[in-house]
């Protein structure tokens, strides 16, 4: 039987967004979509996907704040930030002490995103209490 893992992305770019859709879901994911920070909870709550990936700039509540979140009720559930912002503004700090577990700048290669993805997926199968 094969398992379906579950990607929640989280990106209130659209192009992006399809971008994001079009490489994890030719890897063989099931991707939901959220385009603001509340929604992303809504949906963080009702399907407890496999993995979060998520903007730092969203309408309503931020990313940082969708990761806090996201570790506060489901810590299992690995987290990448991924943000153009760059760490002159400490971006990356914030999100690693609010529980992300990689972070990604932007620009970014989508093998890199893959490969990321893959690691973090099999770092929690191995690691499932």
């Amino acid at each position: 039987m094969i398992q379906t893992i579950k990607i929640l992305v989280v990106e209130d770019n659209l192009l992006t967004l399809k971008i994001y859709n079009f490489i994890l879901k030719k890897e063989g994911y099931v991707v939901y979509n959220a385009v603001d920070g509340m929604d992303a909870i809504e949906l963080i709550n009702e399907i407890q996907p496999d993995l979060l990936i998520t903007d730092v700039i969203l309408p309503l509540k931020s990313g940082l704040e969708v990761t806090s979140y996201c570790k506060n009720n489901f810590p299992h559930i690995p987290i990448i930030v991924i943000s153009g912002l760059g760490e002159e503004e400490g971006t990356v700090t914030k999100a690693f002490n609010l529980g992300a577990d990689d972070f990604i700048a932007k620009p970014f290669n989508p093998n890199e995103l893959l490969l990321r993805v893959s690691r973090l997926l099999i770092y929690k199968k191995t690691n499932i209490v």
